[in-house]
């Protein structure tokens, strides 16, 4: 059994109007797979079925063996925008939050628990920003935090949504390298992101995505003209030099 185990799965946020349907999909142990399709494909819902936050309209999920939602062992970066950044928290404290389960009820983090929490964040190189308040923070410095953050829940699986949006090209390298590392260490990665160009470079594993999925295999899928049409249609021009990030459903 993979990790992630999806078989005809519908959902959405309307009743009656699904965002996906027929949705098959199987994630196993390790695997760095990519999301990619317009705006309004069904990425995010997609990743918000997996990590639980929507239940399937039809069909049947399941994540380490049970229902979404109902594991530990799952990690998630939403897109930056559904964040609320005016929180009166310095960045340290932040990436506690992904602790909290593991914590005393009533108790402050003890040493043990913020190692890990400067741990994650020297993994992110951002060791320095550990006393700055989070909303004082750029685009890719916060993108960084919510990466030490979900690195510290000590995850074995990460579901990602557009992680480099409003990050400079070098900060998303190092993202992507710290992506790579986290897969070679036998941890899962999915992540939808709108960027084809760094798809073909970082992924394995590419899932085009269009109300389901059109098609799954490595990155050469990109370059079939047949597959970008049924993954994009009229909403842009698909290739890797054009895409830009666009905000999705």
């Amino acid at each position: 059994m993979g990790v992630i185990e999806l078989r005809g799965v519908a959902a959405g946020y309307e009743p009656g109007h699904p965002v996906i349907s027929g949705v098959d999909l199987t994630v196993q142990q390790g695997e760095r797979v990519a999301l990619v399709g317009a705006n309004g494909a069904g990425k995010s819902t997609l990743l918000k079925v997996i990590v639980g936050i929507l239940r399937p309209m039809r069909g049947t999920a399941t994540v380490f063996g049970v229902p979404p939602g109902a594991s530990h062992r799952v990690a998630y970066l939403p897109q930056a925008e559904e964040l609320h950044w005016d929180y009166p928290l310095v960045v340290e404290d932040v990436v506690l939050m992904a602790r909290l389960h593991r914590l005393r009820r009533g108790r402050d983090a003890g040493a043990d628990e913020r190692a890990v929490a400067r741990d994650a964040l020297s993994r992110v190189d951002a060791a320095d920003l550990a006393r700055r308040p989070i909303g004082a923070l750029s685009g890719g410095q916060k993108q960084r935090v919510l990466l030490a953050r979900a690195l510290a829940t000590e995850a074995e699986l990460f579901l990602l949504d557009e992680p480099a949006t409003g990050v400079d090209p070098t900060t998303e390298e190092e993202l992507m390298g710290i992506l790579t590392g986290i897969t070679e260490g036998g941890r899962t990665v999915i992540v939808s992101t709108h960027d084809l160009a760094s798809v073909i470079a970082h992924f394995p594993r590419v899932v085009a995505m269009n109300g389901g999925i059109v098609a799954d295999g490595p990155p050469s899928i990109l370059s079939d003209a047949e597959i970008l049409r049924r993954t994009y249609g009229g909403h842009r021009a698909a290739s890797p030099e054009l895409v830009a990030d666009e905000h999705h459903a």
